[in-house]
């Protein structure tokens, strides 16, 4: 049996640094991914700028297969330019347009804040960029004769993607038939009934399943359920006129958000949140200038949205786009609402990047909310180890402080999470997309998880007779 060659430079430890090195034979390669390290994983000991640092030959990668533009899937790419990779950059269309404003970012971030170097980068980027339609085979340029690709709906973010690479097995000996082989990389699937977005389209088959694991040992709320328990959130927060800060990816989390407060607020319309305030006089900061670029996107790519949100539209109700809604872009500004809402105590929900406190603009309002009971803040997302966000939430436990540039500071602002809202499938979501298929893959290789969801999601895998190997 043929089992291709397969290394992982990232995300096989943890769940951030996506990269994965896939062998069609022995000169050529194609890489799937190529994201930053977070927290404890970054640079697996390194740290730094090194963290980011292409540390693997580029020799024979024909090119690059993007399943989506979050930073831990994409933000190891200007390194990998800067490396000398110049092969096509394939993904989703939907990617296509929303990369340039991830590695903008990430450029200013981590490498420079020169305008002209920027637009140059992103220019040289583009040219590189090849946007694919969801469930259309592509065949791969430079490549072996014969390697297709094909992206279809991951249902995770706005043009994220699953995906799939046929090719010819190698042949060993001069008498040996080539056969096709499907390989079929996860990315970061999506969980059902996500706000905006369809559900991950099924698989068909593969030989080999490449299966992210993030959630593999855990089931979420379902949808209704997490809004309820938001809206309960929000409505004890706000009753003692405190601040409810909620960290979030500029992409994705955000904006799904975004859709479930609309939702709340349209359902609550009149109604008091406690006296002298009604949900329509609460304000919804998002503290972003990325957040806000990638929201304006999302309305760009209606055609993208499912069937209710779309309705929504034709009904009149603009879920991305409310009257509440406050967007605050330059730095002076965000230091102005900081200020104010410290100062105030004015009830408000903040929406901040980034995700996992890891830097951004959302430290800036621990600094100045964390010392206070009456403020809350709520985790809606994944906190991978090693960064501030699976600090506070430690300390959410225990009480203490935590350190944030190098200052500690009290915790007496109540943390909660609410995992419900987490754009990863969940378990019951991995072991369905698996059981869709019409032809069960010869193995299951499982990577993106921390060790103990990975082993869970195995042993229920081969449970139901999968061979499941852990990346």
């Amino acid at each position: 049996m043929y089992n291709p060659t397969l290394i992982h430079h990232g995300a096989v430890d943890g769940v951030t640094g996506s990269c994965h090195q896939y062998f069609l034979d022995d000169q050529h390669s194609l890489l799937i991914d190529c994201g930053l390290f977070q927290g404890i994983e970054q640079g697996r000991g390194k740290a730094g700028a090194d963290s980011a640092q292409i540390d693997f030959p580029l020799d024979g990668i024909r090119a690059l297969l993007l399943t989506h533009v979050h930073i831990d899937h994409a933000g190891r790419i200007p390194y990998l330019i800067a490396a000398g990779f110049k092969g096509p950059i394939y993904c989703s269309k939907a990617s296509a347009l929303l990369l340039p404003l991830v590695l903008e970012d990430a450029l200013k971030m981590g490498i420079t804040r020169d305008e002209k170097l920027i637009n140059g980068f992103i220019q040289a980027i583009s040219r590189q960029l090849r946007p694919c339609d969801y469930n259309s085979w592509y065949e791969v340029e430079g490549g072996p004769q014969a390697t297709q690709i094909r992206f279809q709906n991951a249902g995770h973010i706005l043009g994220s993607a699953y995906i799939e690479i046929r090719h010819q097995t190698p042949s060993t000996h001069p008498d040996q038939q080539q056969g096709w082989y499907k390989a079929v990389f996860s990315g970061d699937l999506g969980a059902r009934d996500t706000p905006l977005l369809p559900d991950p389209t099924p698989l068909e088959d593969a030989d080999l399943l490449v299966l992210e694991s993030t959630y593999g040992d855990r089931n979420h709320q379902d949808r209704k359920q997490r809004q309820q328990r938001l809206q309960q959130v929000l409505e004890k927060a706000l009753s003692d006129n405190g601040t409810v800060l909620i960290p979030a990816f500029s992409i994705g989390r955000t904006q799904e958000l975004l859709y479930e407060l609309e939702d709340i607020i349209h359902r609550m319309k009149g109604q008091a949140i406690h006296q002298g305030l009604t949900w329509q006089q609460l304000d919804i900061i998002v503290d972003s200038p990325l957040a806000a670029n990638f929201t304006q996107v999302y309305q760009q790519l209606k055609q993208f949205w499912d069937e209710e949100a779309r309705q929504k539209l034709q009904s009149g109700r603009h879920p991305l786009q409310f009257e509440q809604l406050l967007t605050v872009k330059s730095h002076d500004d965000h230091q102005k609402v900081v200020q104010h809402l410290a100062g105030t105590g004015r009830p408000a929900i903040v929406i901040a990047a980034s995700g996992m406190c890891a830097g951004g603009r959302v430290v800036n309002y621990l600094k100045a909310l964390l010392g206070s009971a009456r403020n809350q803040i709520v985790f809606i997302g994944y906190q991978a180890r090693g960064t501030p966000g699976a600090a506070l939430l430690q300390h959410a436990k225990n009480g203490g402080e935590l350190k944030l540039d190098g200052e500690t500071y009290p915790v007496r602002a109540e943390v909660l999470q609410l995992s419900g809202y987490s754009a990863h499938a969940d378990q019951q979501d991995l072991m369905r997309f698996v059981s869709q298929m019409h032809k069960a893959p010869a193995q299951i290789r499982l990577v993106h998880g921390d060790t103990a969801a990975k082993l869970e999601l195995k042993r229920k895998l081969e449970a139901k007779g999968h061979s499941v190997v852990i990346g």
